[in-house]
């Protein structure tokens, strides 16, 4: 069994889809990869964004209620997603770029911050690592200034020794400070702690709802044996049909979760047009009349700039 390879996904809350979709793929060149549904509460969008394939480690995601208040980040809450780009002329195109939009940036040496416009903490970071860039391609954002992944996320918390055993045994590394990292095979990543504010976070709109690590397809039940032996109060394997996955909180608060590689989000969509039409597990197919009536109309993509021909 091989570490964890990274950051799979991050899952967040949006109270607006529609202002979600024009701000993630026409801002920030991503493409809606899979257009589907929360399959607890399949009256929920689960949108995913990230580069032209989909590929774990570039994975946004976004559960939808609509009209769900501003949330807050707190003690136990990741509060920051953080993408690595290639070069810091990169940090210089997002800056004017997210400034003619309206949306106030800090740069700090090799890093870019800011907000979504729900409050979700994001931050452009050149990194150095062997990981295979993973573009996002879009018309009028240049191949070299491009989101190319993950870096990782930063979350807060007030005890954040009390994790150290499970993300030990998990395989994560310290880094500097409050920092740990996820090496393995294929891919990097990281979770950052830092200390949390006084004030109680809240779950609600422009806040993550977890953060999922990558791992093989095939070695789930070995890492849903190894989180339990660490003490993990971990899930049963659950088949989420692109993935396959296992959730547990470690002691921080942090809703973590092992998501597969795998199968992919071509299973059920051609590779050219994902994130084109409302995408359903089997299982949830006898339910799509009533699922297509409930979730929010959104826009068409090639209103945003994204149109299939624009794709290779």
């Amino acid at each position: 069994m091989s570490t964890l390879d990274g950051v799979h996904h991050v899952t967040c809350i949006t109270g607006d889809a529609p202002r979600n979709l024009d701000f993630y793929v026409r801002v920030m060149g991503l493409r809606l990869v899979k257009k589907t549904v929360n399959q607890d509460d399949p009256t929920v969008y689960h949108l995913f964004y990230g580069d032209d394939e989909g590929t774990p480690g570039f994975d946004l995601t976004f559960f939808e209620y609509p009209g769900a208040r501003r949330g807050r980040h707190g003690d136990g809450m990741v509060h920051t997603v953080v993408f690595r780009v290639g070069a810091e002329a990169a940090l210089d195109f997002w800056a004017a770029r997210l400034e003619a939009e309206g949306v106030a940036v800090e740069r700090d040496g090799g890093a870019l911050r800011f907000a979504d416009p729900e409050g979700l903490g994001v931050e452009l970071r050149v990194e150095e690592v062997p990981d295979r860039p993973l573009p996002a391609v879009a018309p009028d954002v240049p191949a070299e200034h491009a989101l190319i992944g993950f870096a990782g996320v930063r979350a807060y918390a007030a005890r954040p020794e009390d994790g150290a055993s499970l993300l030990e045994a998990l395989g994560m590394t310290r880094g500097g400070g409050g920092r740990w990292d996820a090496r393995g095979d294929i891919r990097g990543g990281w979770i950052d702690y830092e200390a949390p504010p006084a004030e109680h976070g809240a779950p609600g709109a422009g806040t993550v709802h977890h953060v999922a690590w990558a791992i093989p397809l095939g070695d789930e039940d070995a890492w849903q044996a190894l989180a339990t032996r660490a003490g993990a109060r971990a899930t049963p394997v659950i088949d989420r049909f692109y993935f396959r996955s296992i959730y547990f909180r470690e002691p921080s608060g942090v809703l973590f979760e092992l998501a597969t590689m795998g199968p992919g989000f071509a299973v059920d969509e051609d590779a050219e047009r994902l994130g084109e039409s409302l995408a359903l597990p089997p299982f949830l197919e006898p339910q799509r009349e009533r699922i297509e009536a409930a979730v929010t109309p959104l826009p068409p993509l090639d209103s945003l700039g994204r149109p299939a021909a624009d794709r290779p």
